[in-house]
Protein backbone atom coordinates (compact mmCIF):
# COMPACT_ATOMS: atom_id res chain seq x y z
CA UNK A 1 0.00 0.00 0.00
CA UNK A 2 1.31 3.72 -1.23
CA UNK A 3 2.65 5.74 1.83
CA UNK A 4 -0.09 8.66 2.67
CA UNK A 5 1.30 12.00 3.46
CA UNK A 6 -0.94 13.88 6.05
CA UNK A 7 -1.22 17.40 5.30
CA UNK A 8 -2.36 20.34 6.87
CA UNK A 9 -2.90 22.29 4.19
CA UNK A 10 -1.36 23.75 1.00
CA UNK A 11 -1.93 27.17 -0.85
CA UNK A 12 -0.28 29.69 -3.20
CA UNK A 13 0.63 32.57 -1.52
CA UNK A 14 4.28 34.96 -1.21
CA UNK A 15 7.28 33.82 0.80
CA UNK A 16 6.98 35.93 4.02
CA UNK A 17 9.96 35.61 5.65
CA UNK A 18 13.99 34.75 5.23
CA UNK A 19 16.14 35.36 1.98
CA UNK A 20 13.42 34.24 -0.84
CA UNK A 21 10.83 37.15 1.22
CA UNK A 22 8.29 38.35 -1.87
CA UNK A 23 9.07 35.08 -3.91
CA UNK A 24 5.85 33.43 -4.57
CA UNK A 25 5.77 29.96 -3.44
CA UNK A 26 3.00 27.49 -2.86
CA UNK A 27 3.14 26.27 0.46
CA UNK A 28 2.76 22.66 1.59
CA UNK A 29 2.24 22.26 5.30
CA UNK A 30 2.63 18.81 7.01
CA UNK A 31 0.51 17.81 10.04
CA UNK A 32 2.41 16.88 13.36
CA UNK A 33 5.57 18.24 14.75
CA UNK A 34 8.66 16.72 17.10
CA UNK A 35 8.43 19.32 19.57
CA UNK A 36 5.27 19.75 20.22
CA UNK A 37 1.78 17.85 19.57
CA UNK A 38 0.27 21.11 18.48
CA UNK A 39 -2.71 21.11 21.17
CA UNK A 40 -2.65 24.32 22.83
CA UNK A 41 -3.22 22.86 26.49
CA UNK A 42 -0.23 21.08 26.01
CA UNK A 43 2.26 24.11 25.31
CA UNK A 44 3.37 24.36 28.37
CA UNK A 45 4.74 20.48 27.62
CA UNK A 46 6.44 21.13 24.13
CA UNK A 47 10.26 22.00 23.43
CA UNK A 48 9.49 24.49 21.07
CA UNK A 49 7.14 26.40 23.09
CA UNK A 50 6.77 30.07 21.38
CA UNK A 51 5.22 27.93 17.90
CA UNK A 52 2.82 30.51 16.17
CA UNK A 53 1.55 27.92 13.42
CA UNK A 54 -1.35 25.78 12.93
CA UNK A 55 -0.07 22.47 12.41
CA UNK A 56 -2.40 19.69 14.29
CA UNK A 57 -5.06 17.99 12.23
CA UNK A 58 -5.39 17.44 8.18
CA UNK A 59 -8.42 19.98 7.87
CA UNK A 60 -7.28 23.28 6.69
CA UNK A 61 -7.65 24.88 2.63
CA UNK A 62 -6.37 21.36 0.70
CA UNK A 63 -5.57 19.57 3.79
CA UNK A 64 -5.93 15.49 3.71
CA UNK A 65 -3.87 12.41 3.37
CA UNK A 66 -2.04 12.13 0.12
CA UNK A 67 -0.05 9.66 -1.95
CA UNK A 68 3.03 11.19 -3.09
CA UNK A 69 1.66 11.09 -6.84
CA UNK A 70 -2.04 12.73 -6.27
CA UNK A 71 0.31 15.76 -3.86
CA UNK A 72 2.33 16.48 -6.28
CA UNK A 73 -0.35 17.11 -8.70
CA UNK A 74 -2.16 18.96 -6.05
CA UNK A 75 0.55 21.59 -5.40
CA UNK A 76 1.40 21.70 -9.18
CA UNK A 77 -2.66 22.81 -9.71
CA UNK A 78 -1.95 25.70 -7.60
CA UNK A 79 0.64 27.18 -9.87
CA UNK A 80 -0.83 29.97 -11.75
CA UNK A 81 1.76 29.56 -14.64
CA UNK A 82 -0.01 27.40 -17.49
CA UNK A 83 3.83 27.41 -18.97
CA UNK A 84 4.77 26.26 -14.88
CA UNK A 85 8.18 27.79 -15.25
CA UNK A 86 9.71 29.09 -11.90
CA UNK A 87 7.55 26.88 -10.22
CA UNK A 88 8.69 26.49 -6.44
CA UNK A 89 6.95 24.64 -2.97
CA UNK A 90 7.76 25.11 0.09
CA UNK A 91 7.33 21.95 2.77
CA UNK A 92 6.93 23.34 6.00
CA UNK A 93 5.26 22.19 9.04
CA UNK A 94 5.19 21.45 12.17
CA UNK A 95 8.25 19.39 11.15
CA UNK A 96 8.34 18.13 7.56
CA UNK A 97 10.68 15.87 7.33
CA UNK A 98 8.76 13.90 9.63
CA UNK A 99 7.57 12.70 6.25
CA UNK A 100 9.17 14.00 3.13
CA UNK A 101 11.29 11.08 1.90
CA UNK A 102 12.78 10.81 -1.64
CA UNK A 103 9.23 9.45 -2.94
CA UNK A 104 7.90 13.19 -2.59
CA UNK A 105 10.53 14.99 -3.62
CA UNK A 106 11.20 12.74 -6.78
CA UNK A 107 7.39 13.27 -7.57
CA UNK A 108 7.26 17.03 -7.05
CA UNK A 109 10.35 17.34 -9.22
CA UNK A 110 8.37 15.51 -11.98
CA UNK A 111 5.98 17.96 -11.94
CA UNK A 112 8.24 20.88 -12.64
CA UNK A 113 9.05 22.48 -8.96
CA UNK A 114 12.09 23.69 -6.95
CA UNK A 115 12.08 21.95 -3.80
CA UNK A 116 12.42 24.24 -0.19
CA UNK A 117 11.78 22.80 3.06
CA UNK A 118 11.80 24.81 6.37
CA UNK A 119 12.72 22.59 9.29
CA UNK A 120 13.83 22.52 12.72
CA UNK A 121 17.11 20.31 12.03
CA UNK A 122 16.61 17.42 14.36
CA UNK A 123 16.02 15.18 10.93
CA UNK A 124 18.57 13.94 8.35
CA UNK A 125 17.64 15.02 5.13
CA UNK A 126 16.16 12.57 2.37
CA UNK A 127 17.57 13.19 -1.30
CA UNK A 128 15.90 15.85 -3.87
CA UNK A 129 15.69 18.96 -1.71
CA UNK A 130 17.08 22.01 -3.81
CA UNK A 131 16.56 24.99 -0.71
CA UNK A 132 17.68 23.78 2.92
CA UNK A 133 16.44 26.27 5.82
CA UNK A 134 17.28 25.52 8.91
CA UNK A 135 15.33 26.76 12.31
CA UNK A 136 17.19 26.02 15.23
CA UNK A 137 15.46 26.05 18.22
CA UNK A 138 16.79 25.30 22.49
CA UNK A 139 16.97 22.10 23.99
CA UNK A 140 16.88 20.14 20.81
CA UNK A 141 19.85 17.57 19.37
CA UNK A 142 20.25 19.48 15.84
CA UNK A 143 21.90 16.89 13.13
CA UNK A 144 21.93 19.54 10.14
CA UNK A 145 24.11 21.76 10.35
CA UNK A 146 24.82 22.75 6.79
CA UNK A 147 22.32 24.16 4.21
CA UNK A 148 21.07 27.02 2.47
CA UNK A 149 19.71 29.43 4.98
CA UNK A 150 20.02 29.41 8.95
CA UNK A 151 17.00 31.30 10.47
CA UNK A 152 17.41 31.53 14.02
CA UNK A 153 14.18 33.06 16.35
CA UNK A 154 15.69 35.76 18.45
CA UNK A 155 16.07 35.85 21.42
CA UNK A 156 16.04 31.94 22.76
CA UNK A 157 16.99 31.13 26.21
CA UNK A 158 19.94 28.95 26.21
CA UNK A 159 20.90 29.69 22.26
CA UNK A 160 23.67 32.23 21.25
CA UNK A 161 23.92 33.60 17.60
CA UNK A 162 27.59 33.18 18.14
CA UNK A 163 27.45 29.65 18.49
CA UNK A 164 26.11 29.30 15.15
CA UNK A 165 28.64 31.55 12.79
CA UNK A 166 31.28 28.53 11.64
CA UNK A 167 27.76 26.49 10.88
CA UNK A 168 28.19 26.21 6.90
CA UNK A 169 25.10 27.94 5.44
CA UNK A 170 24.62 30.35 2.81
CA UNK A 171 22.84 32.80 4.65
CA UNK A 172 22.59 33.64 8.44
CA UNK A 173 19.10 35.49 9.48
CA UNK A 174 18.14 36.78 13.19
CA UNK A 175 14.08 36.36 13.18
CA UNK A 176 12.20 38.71 16.11
CA UNK A 177 10.12 36.61 18.23
CA UNK A 178 6.57 37.05 17.74
CA UNK A 179 5.10 37.51 21.52
CA UNK A 180 4.20 40.41 23.99
CA UNK A 181 7.50 41.85 23.96
CA UNK A 182 7.85 41.92 19.66
CA UNK A 183 8.68 45.81 19.59
CA UNK A 184 11.81 44.68 22.17
CA UNK A 185 12.25 41.73 20.26
CA UNK A 186 12.45 43.68 16.95
CA UNK A 187 15.59 45.72 18.62
CA UNK A 188 17.12 43.28 19.74
CA UNK A 189 17.85 41.87 16.29
CA UNK A 190 18.84 45.10 14.99
CA UNK A 191 21.00 45.63 17.22
CA UNK A 192 22.79 42.28 17.24
CA UNK A 193 22.66 42.25 13.30
CA UNK A 194 24.46 45.61 13.11
CA UNK A 195 27.03 44.70 15.96
CA UNK A 196 27.91 40.93 13.93
CA UNK A 197 27.10 41.97 10.13
CA UNK A 198 27.22 38.25 9.65
CA UNK A 199 23.78 38.35 10.58
CA UNK A 200 20.51 39.79 8.51
CA UNK A 201 17.51 40.75 9.93
CA UNK A 202 14.33 38.45 8.74
CA UNK A 203 11.03 39.90 9.63
CA UNK A 204 7.42 38.29 8.65
CA UNK A 205 6.33 40.37 6.14
CA UNK A 206 3.20 38.36 5.84
CA UNK A 207 2.24 39.05 9.39
CA UNK A 208 2.72 42.97 8.30
CA UNK A 209 0.43 42.26 4.75
CA UNK A 210 -2.02 40.07 6.14
CA UNK A 211 -1.59 37.47 3.80
CA UNK A 212 -1.26 33.47 4.56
Amino acid sequence: MAKKYNIKEIYYTLQGEGHHTGKPAVFCRFAGCNLWNGLEEDRHKAICQFCDTDFWGTDGVNGGKYIAKDLAEMIASLWPDANKSDCYVVFTGGEPLLQLDEDLTASVHKVGFEIAIETNGTIELPIGVDWVCVSPKANTDILLKNGNELKLVYPQLGMDPADFVDWDFDYHYLQPMDNAYLSKNTEACVGYCKDNPKWNLSIQTHKLINIP
